[in-house]
C-alpha cells in the first residue's frame, strides 16, 4: 500500500508522544486541535501541547470552534484520510468519523468497557485497581463504547498516583496508536464489541469533589489522594485554609480520631476512620507543592490538632 494518510485529533500533552510516534512512522496529513485559548495570569493566548508539537514538526494544522462546521468537514474530505486518529479531544460528529476509508479509531486510557469518561486515570487509582491499560476501539456515536481493535494491560505499582500512571501511559498509547493503525491498514482483524455488562463511569473530578473525609479507612483516603494527585488534588482545611495532600503511606499507628494529626518525629500523620496515613508531599494553600520534611523545615506551629 501506498503512504497512508493519517490525520491526528488531540489536545494536551498526554498526546504529544502519540502524535511524535504516528508522525515519524506515517507522515501525519493534518493535526486537528483545539483554538488556542487565554491562560495563566497574564490572560495570554497559548496553543494546546499538540498545536505546540506539530508546529516544531511541520505539520498543517486545523483548529476548528465547531466540529460540525461546513468548512472543516470540507477540510476533512480534501485530506482524503485513510485513517483518524483520536486521542484526549472532543466528541467527534458522525459526519466526521465515517470519512476515512480504513476508520476511526479513539485511544481511551482504561480496560475499556471499564472506566468510560473523562477521568479514567483517576478513578482506576481512586477504587484500587491493580491493574488498568489502554484500549483502541472504532468510534460510534455513544462516547467510548465502540467496538475494540486492542488493548494493552498495565500494572499499576503501589503508590502510583494518577500522575505518575498518567506519565506511564503516554509511550504505551504512541505504540498502541502505531499498532492499531497497522491493524486497520492490513485489513486484517476482529472486532470486539464492548460487554455492557461490565461497563463503568469515570466522570470529571472538580476541586470542590475533592475535600477528604477523614472517617474513611487509611487506604481508601491513600488511594483517594492518590487519584487525585496531582490535580485537582484532595484536601483539607487547616487554620483556615486548604491544604492539599498529593502523596501519602500509611502509618503504623491504629487507634486514634479521624481528623486528628500529630507531627512527631519529622513525620505528618493524620488519623483516619480505620488507621492513619503518613502525608508524604502537601501543598498549601497560596505555595507550590513540596515534600513534607520540607515543609516541616521550617513549620512553627502547633504539633498536633485536628483538621476541619
Amino acid at each position: 500500500m501506498k503512504e497512508p494518510k493519517i490525520i491526528f485529533m488531540g489536545t494536551p500533552e498526554f498526546a504529544v508522544p502519540t502524535l511524535e510516534k504516528l508522525h515519524k512512522q506515517y507522515g501525519i496529513k493534518l493535526v486537528v486541535t483545539v483554538p488556542d485559548r487565554v491562560q495563566g495570569r497574564g490572560l495570554k493566548l497559548m496553543p494546546s501541547a499538540v498545536k505546540q508539537k506539530a508546529i516544531e514538526l511541520g505539520i498543517p494544522i486545523s483548529q476548528p470552534e465547531s466540529l460540525k462546521s461546513e468548512e472543516f468537514i470540507e477540510t476533512i474530505k480534501e485530506v482524503n484520510p485513510d485513517i483518524i486518529v483520536v486521542l484526549a479531544f472532543r466528541i467527534l460528529p458522525e459526519e466526521v468519523y465515517n470519512i476515512p476509508k480504513k476508520g476511526s479509531f479513539n485511544i481511551h486510557a482504561s480496560l475499556l468497557p471499564a472506566y468510560r469518561g473523562a477521568a479514567p486515570i483517576n478513578w482506576a487509582i481512586i477504587n484500587g485497581e491493580k491493574k488498568t491499560g489502554l484500549t483502541s476501539f472504532l468510534l460510534e456515536r455513544k462516547v467510548d463504547t465502540g467496538s475494540i481493535l486492542l488493548q494493552k494491560e498495565f500494572e499499576i505499582p503501589d503508590g502510583f498516583t494518577a500522575g505518575d500512571l498518567h506519565d506511564a501511559l503516554m509511550p504505551l498509547s504512541a505504540d498502541l496508536a502505531v499498532e492499531t493503525c497497522e491493524l486497520l491498514l492490513s485489513g486484517n482483524y476482529e472486532l470486539v464489541a464492548q460487554d455492557e455488562s461490565r461497563a463503568s463511569k469515570a466522570p470529571k473530578i472538580f476541586t470542590e469533589d475533592c475535600k477528604i473525609d477523614w472517617s474513611l479507612p487509611a487506604n481508601r483516603i491513600r488511594n483517594f489522594i492518590h487519584g487525585t494527585s496531582p490535580t485537582p488534588g484532595a484536601w483539607t482545611v487547616w487554620d483556615d485554609k486548604r491544604l492539599k495532600i498529593l502523596r501519602a503511606g500509611i502509618s503504623d499507628y491504629k487507634e486514634g480520631i479521624a481528623g486528628f494529626f500529630i507531627i512527631e518525629n519529622s513525620q505528618f500523620i493524620a488519623f483516619c476512620g480505620e488507621d492513619a496515613i503518613i502525608i508524604e508531599e502537601l501543598q498549601p494553600e497560596g505555595r507550590k507543592p513540596m515534600k513534607t520534611k520540607d515543609f516541616l523545615n521550617g513549620y512553627k506551629g502547633e504539633n498536633q490538632g485536628i483538621f476541619d
